[in-house]
């Protein structure tokens, strides 16, 4: 684990206190999440709430809508556990000011070079850690940091879809590889070729809710034994040999639901998740905002079900008159339910439609930071 720290300074304590966002109803879908580019000399156009589209390389998911529940204040202290191509971190580092300070965290060595090009431009005090997000959050904790804002932009970021050689994408030729973060040892080469059938079809039931997760595992382990497989492609033409007809021809792309699940199993995604969301929350400070951007179902099912216990207060049964358990609700809901991307965002991105965005305000401070 690596620490870059610029210029670090205290964050004032002041608390956020994120506004009620509308309630829109469900959109469906399950792309990933949609690098956009402006053509050279243009300048950056204006989404919904003067949030600009982007610098060039990415254009931020639900960036009006993040901005206004995390409702960043002149002096706090804001964590991105995402970092990635750094457009909402810009646009949080902006409306923190020169008191704020703005720690990000990425796993992805590409990702701490983009970092160092926002230290640059941004007047806040700002810190990078390369580190998985979840150890990272354990660092902050040890460390006594205390946060007013954490959030997450979940999944891969453009910046890892556009550099081909990563290989997460099943639309061109790349090597197998998948990996966030390119030093650790376990890549989707490896998982494929080493992986029992069973393993490999547990995989891609639970991580990819794949239909047909044990013929796909059949196949995958009959090629391997005539010749590895190496890319990207030699991996589609499996899937799709296993596949029924209807099935290869039905909405989406035929492989989109296995490689989610490689991926997710070669990066930890979903353990990772489970372990950082209790470790921010204990980061927060009262009247802190916990956010979370999920772009699939397993993620955003964690994100709510962990929001909502917190938000939960007497659990008593129901037909004792009076509370017995004293319990108290430790979070106020933000979003009752997921916000999605508008009509008019999803007019100029439609891949934004996998989108989630769920929030959280912290109500009381804890004993104890979060181990």
């Amino acid at each position: 684990m690596s620490t870059t720290l610029l210029d670090a300074r205290d964050a004032c304590e002041q608390q956020s206190r994120a506004p009620e966002l509308a309630k829109r109803r469900r959109g469906a879908g399950e792309s990933g999440r949609p690098p956009r580019r402006r053509r050279a000399g243009s300048a950056p156009a204006q989404g919904a709430g003067g949030v600009p589209e982007g610098d060039g390389s990415h254009t931020p998911v639900l960036a009006s809508e993040l901005l206004e529940l995390l409702d960043p204040k002149p002096g706090q202290l804001a964590i991105d556990c995402t970092f990635g191509d750094g457009g909402h971190a810009r646009l949080v580092a902006e409306r923190l000011g020169s008191a704020g300070t703005l720690v990000a965290i990425d796993r992805d060595p590409l990702a701490e070079r983009r970092f160092a090009q926002l230290a640059a431009e941004t007047a806040c005090s700002v810190r990078f850690i390369r580190s998985g997000y979840a150890e990272a959050l354990e660092l902050l904790a040890r460390e006594g940091v205390r946060a007013d804002i954490v959030y997450f932009d979940l999944g891969m970021s453009s910046m890892q879809v556009d550099t081909r050689e990563r290989g997460f994408s099943y639309s061109y030729e790349a090597p197998l590889d998948m990996r966030m973060d390119p030093t650790q040892e376990l890549s989707a080469r490896e998982l494929v070729a080493e992986w029992d059938e069973r393993r490999l079809a547990r995989a891609l039931r639970d991580f990819g809710e794949e239909r047909h997760a044990g013929a796909i595992a059949r196949a995958i382990v009959r090629r391997r034994e005539q010749a590895p497989i190496e890319t990207t492609l030699e991996l589609v033409e499996t899937i799709n040999s296993a596949l029924p007809a209807p099935a290869r021809f039905a909405g989406g792309h035929p492989a989109k639901r296995s490689f989610q699940a490689l991926r997710i199993a070669v990066n930890d995604e979903l353990g990772q998740l489970e372990r950082a969301l209790p470790r921010a929350w204990g980061l927060l400070r009262e009247g802190g905002v916990l956010a979370g951007i999920s772009f699939q179902s397993l993620e955003d099912r964690r994100v709510k079900r962990f929001l909502a216990e917190r938000a939960r207060g007497c659990i008593c049964p129901p037909d004792l008159p009076v509370c017995a358990c004293g319990r108290e609700p430790q979070a106020a809901l933000l979003t009752r339910r997921s916000v999605v991307a508008s009509a008019e965002e999803l007019a100029r991105n439609p891949r934004a439609a996998s989108a989630r965005l769920r929030a959280a305000r912290k109500l009381a401070d804890d004993e104890e930071l979060a181990p």
